[in-house]
């Protein structure tokens, strides 16, 4: 954002000192992951910087933590599990919340408020208590500690990112596309998939990343509901920092945070995407 050149003094004391909180704003949010990587090639089994990493030494540098993650075979299991964990359950919170957020763009739903408002609870009420809910309730239904436990309660999480990403696509939804749809002999299913589908894949395909990265990252209800079976990969870095203060789970961070920086960026191409498809002008 630049200033116009009769901007008033006041006006550009303004636009600097906020362009100067942002970026304080901006350092105090991505200082601990500044810190975390170089932290991760240490050449020492330590979690802070060593004389000679401050000396920009090349010998106190190394990729041992990289190398212990990728030959230790409890990170590569943990690894593993939430590689086949989160992916299912992203499926089935893209179908189950896109199918919501479809019904409830429909103006004759009724208690459309009340029924967005539960749909989006796990969002809103703490982790740990939706995490103490889904054990008990798993348990009654003997899912606890089992596999589809854990993907059903990822899913559960992941339902109201999509839900909200698929109803802000919908807001700029043509629905005379639908009826057009309809009046040419189309049946509802065969219009969603060919008129509906197309213009909201961006934000399905949006929330479908953002339950990925909730599943992938999420550690507080695997610990209630799965097992040691089901030992992912931020269980093991929990693990990791109160039982064996092992280093590698700075390799770990690092690789989730390039995971993470990855996929956010494909949600903001798709979201560029989608407002060009709706006719505005990308933010």
């Amino acid at each position: 954002m630049e200033l116009p050149p009769y901007a008033s003094l006041g006006e550009k004391i303004w636009h600097y000192t906020y362009l100067v909180l942002c970026g304080l704003i901006f350092f105090f949010l991505i200082a601990p992951i500044l810190t975390i990587i170089p932290l991760s090639f240490n050449a020492e089994n330590f979690f802070t910087f060593t004389p000679g990493m401050l000396a920009l030494d090349p010998d106190a540098y190394s990729l041992k933590h990289y190398r212990d993650f990728f030959t230790n075979s409890q990170w590569q299991d943990a690894m593993w599990n939430s590689i086949k964990i989160a992916p299912v359950a992203t499926l089935i919170s893209v179908g189950l919340g896109t199918l919501a957020a479809v019904g409830l763009s429909q103006s004759h739903v009724p208690f459309r408020r009340a029924i967005m408002a539960i749909l989006i609870s796990p969002m809103i009420v703490p982790l740990i208590i939706s995490a103490a809910g889904m054990y008990f309730f798993y348990s009654r239904l003997g899912m606890q500690g089992t596999y589809w436990g854990v993907v059903l309660a990822h899913a559960a999480l992941g339902i109201p990112f999509v839900i909200i990403t698929v109803t802000a696509t919908l807001v700029g939804f043509d629905r005379s596309l639908t009826r057009a749809s309809a009046n040419l002999g189309a049946g509802p299913v065969r219009t969603f998939f060919k008129v509906q589908m197309p213009l909201i894949l961006p934000g399905v395909i949006s929330g479908g990343l953002f339950a990925f990265i909730t599943s992938f990252d999420e550690v507080v209800v695997v610990l209630f509901v799965g097992s040691a079976g089901q030992k992912t990969l931020p269980w093991q870095m929990f693990i990791g920092l109160r039982e064996q203060i092992s280093p590698t789970i700075l390799a770990v961070a690092t690789i989730l945070v390039t995971i993470s920086i990855l996929l956010l960026t494909g949600v903001e191409l798709l979201r560029r995407r989608s407002e060009k498809m709706r006719g505005m002008s990308p933010g």
